[in-house]
């Protein structure tokens, strides 16, 4: 496939070194290129694009602002932030950047981080077009059976089979996966999200949210007492809220 790229960045030379990479790649197309984010965002109404590569520090509008305008466009391009400065980077990773260029970059950096970008378009496109099937009325699972997680600057694929339980941290969750042993600890992956919003993507009938912190597979649970769940060596906590729904599981589990 083909990914279309913006460029945007104040200093005319930094701009020129982006642009040069992205037509020195056979898999980029250069729509445009812009020495300011004002002017780019005027250019994105104009036509569709897939990434940006965004320089932060820039006059009127910086990268990070323009990467929360753009948060509110359905047709939203992902974002590859080219900076100086490194302290960005947490800034970076809450609006969702796919990459993150540190200046001065090389064309082998660069490259890296346009595969991470090739990488992604692949798998969501991969996702978008697997057949979806309708096992019972009102649930819908997707046949490739697996829950796509951003995680860093990476779309990780985690098949449902694998999680364990999900633990939720103010915006970030914390998915455990099985060890590749059955003795090994459980792996967790750190994703900037909303434990709401996790289990809206997970099917009801293989993951049950259990206490306002955790999400657990239901197919792992070892043991059960009155208020807690025994998924290996971890004990999960039963809150009041969801132990109606958690207790009519069991019923049909006994």
């Amino acid at each position: 496939m083909t990914i279309t790229c913006i460029a945007v960045d104040d200093e005319p030379l930094a701009l020129g070194l982006v642009c040069a990479f992205i037509e020195k790649t056979p898999f980029l197309h250069l729509a445009g290129r812009y020495s300011s984010a004002v002017e780019a965002l005027q250019g994105l109404h104009q036509q569709t694009v897939d990434v940006l590569f965004l320089d932060i520090q820039m006059p009127d509008l910086t990268g990070i602002e323009l990467a929360r305008v753009l948060e509110r466009v359905p047709t939203k391009p992902r974002i590859i932030f080219t900076t100086a400065f490194n302290q960005f980077a947490l800034e970076g990773y809450r609006v969702d950047a796919l990459d993150y260029l540190l200046k001065p970059f090389n064309y082998e950096e660069f490259l890296r981080a346009a595969e991470k970008a090739k990488t992604y378009f692949n798998l969501v496109n991969r996702a978008t077009t697997i057949p979806i099937a309708l096992p019972e009325p009102a649930r819908i699972v997707a046949a490739e059976d697996a829950l796509f997680l951003k995680v860093e600057y990476q779309l990780v694929r985690v098949p449902y089979s694998d999680i364990l339980y999900i633990e939720g941290l103010k915006d970030y969750v914390k998915v455990y996966r099985r060890g590749e042993r059955e003795a090994a600890p459980p792996k967790p992956l750190l994703s900037l999200t909303s434990l709401k919003a996790l289990e809206e993507k997970l099917p009801p009938g293989r993951f049950m949210r259990v206490h306002r912190s955790f999400i657990v597979s239901l197919d792992k649970i070892g043991a059960v007492t009155r208020n807690n769940i025994q998924i290996g060596a971890v004990t999960i906590p039963v809150s009041d809220q969801y132990k109606a729904t958690f207790t009519e599981f069991l019923s049909r589990w006994t």
